[in-house]
């Protein structure tokens, strides 16, 4: 009797399962971030960096070198890559340099934070991976807040410009929500 319960069971778990997914919205969003290390106005402050003499670190390796520097970041997000254009919100957290050789890469954990149009007081955030000398760089979406409450997804980073250490980076977002 047991047995035949359990098949019972099976086949409506499946079915709830399935229609659940069909009942997920996906939403793309695409902006840009504007990091400033440089200037008088700097939007990216490094708050940490090993010292070279301490780890015995050559200045001829600038990866290596950059290794440990950990950044505390509060980005505008605009809708063109023009930092004049409407802005739509900031991007806040912490970057660090992550690779010691190779391959020049960040762990980011920040959060996107909307202040205007349609997602006006909602959020999602990013923590992965950035190895940002890629085209195209994907890291996940792990949550949001407001109409981005239990979001998942992934965005996709690519550097529109650099001038020194301060870039524009364009984000295309694909964010799936319940």
């Amino acid at each position: 009797m047991a047995m035949l319960f359990l098949f019972l069971v099976f086949p409506v778990v499946v079915s709830s399962s399935t229609s659940e997914a069909q009942k997920q919205n996906v939403t793309n969003i695409q902006f840009y971030m504007h990091d400033v290390v440089g200037g008088s106005n700097p939007t990216a402050v490094r708050v940490a960096s090993r010292s070279a003499n301490v780890t015995g670190l050559e200045s001829s390796d600038p990866i290596a070198a950059m290794f440990g520097s950990t950044f505390v970041m509060d980005n505008p997000l605009t809708v063109t890559p023009d930092p004049n254009s409407t802005l739509i919100g900031r991007a806040q957290g912490i970057y660090a340099m992550a690779s010691q050789k190779d391959e020049f890469s960040l762990l980011m954990t920040l959060t996107y934070g909307f202040t205007t149009g349609q997602y006006n007081g909602s959020s999602f955030s990013v923590i992965g991976r950035n190895p940002v000398m890629r085209k195209v760089r994907e890291m996940p979406i792990v949550g949001g807040t407001g109409i981005f409450r239990f979001a998942r997804g992934y965005c996709s980073a690519q550097t529109h410009s650099t001038s020194g250490m301060d870039a524009v980076i364009g984000y295309n977002v694909t964010i799936l929500m319940h």
